[in-house]
């Protein structure tokens, strides 16, 4: 793109006038292709933002359908789109937001065989999946392609978010190196989540992906972001590269992509 349009300079007036940004950033914005993983809690409030800051691309992938359930906090989709697609749903949320952006979506769950071939030609991946065994395969992924990872994940009335820089700092298997046992994670009918949650660690990511591409700031990498929101309490811990990571250390272990058995899903 060699110039903006009228109404682009009108669209993101409020990005062109930060120094930081200008019209250079928000060309960088515009020429991103950014690949969300799911469409739920943390996918739908990052992709808004987003896409309202007019990153070029955005591929977002969800096997699932909307739920009465997932309204109380997966924004992208409303009442009209229950018992349909949420990667569809999200396709026309984002579209209708901004015409500026193209959004792909992926009616598929992610595994072993099919991740590589669909993350492969996009700068930066942001994983709202709900599960781990998805958590892990995606971080292994990027490790292996050595793409960006922005992470996050909620939990009642708490909430965490990383950005892992293959290379650059630690991944997720430094921080836990395995998947826990299925009889440790809470089951579907135990585990809830307070919908606002979701919007702001989902804004977070958001956040660190537009950093990240413009070349601003001090990103969470090598960093854990922690939020309490009974105590509106918000900790950094600082996470070192584990030199014994089975993923991202010396000598590392894992050589091929692994499909964890899929245990409850608790539905973020």
């Amino acid at each position: 793109m060699s110039e903006f349009t009228e109404e682009q300079i009108k669209r993101y007036s409020r990005h062109i006038i930060l120094p930081e940004v200008g019209g250079k950033g928000q060309k960088k914005l515009l020429d991103s292709k950014v690949f969300l993983v799911g469409a739920g809690g943390l996918g739908s409030p990052a992709a808004f933002y987003l896409a309202a800051a007019g990153i070029g691309k955005i591929g977002i992938s969800d096997d699932d359908v909307v739920d009465f359930s997932n309204l109380q906090r997966q924004i992208l989709h409303s009442t009209k789109d229950v018992d349909h697609s949420k990667a569809q749903s999200a396709k026309e949320t984002l579209e209708a937001l901004n015409p500026d952006v193209e959004v792909v979506p992926y009616k598929v769950r992610l595994n072993s065989e099919n991740i590589i071939d669909i993350i492969k030609d996009y700068d930066v991946i942001l994983d709202g999946s709900d599960n781990f065994p998805t958590r892990y395969l995606v971080n292994d992924a990027c490790v292996m392609l050595g793409k960006p990872l922005s992470h996050g994940s909620i939990f009642r009335f708490d909430g965490q978010a990383t950005t892992i820089l293959p290379g650059k700092g630690p991944c997720y298997r430094c921080l836990y190196e395995t998947p826990p046992p299925p009889d440790l994670v809470p089951s579907c009918q135990e585990a809830g989540v307070l919908g606002i949650i979701a919007g702001i660690i989902g804004v977070v990511q958001a956040t660190e992906v537009i950093k990240l591409q413009l070349g601003k700031g001090e990103l969470l990498n090598g960093k854990l972001l922690l939020y309490d929101s009974l105590s509106m309490d918000f900790k950094k811990l600082k996470i070192q590269r584990n030199p014994a990571c089975p993923m991202c250390g010396d000598s590392p272990t894992i050589k091929e992509l692994i499909d964890y058995e899929e245990f409850c899903q608790v539905n973020f």
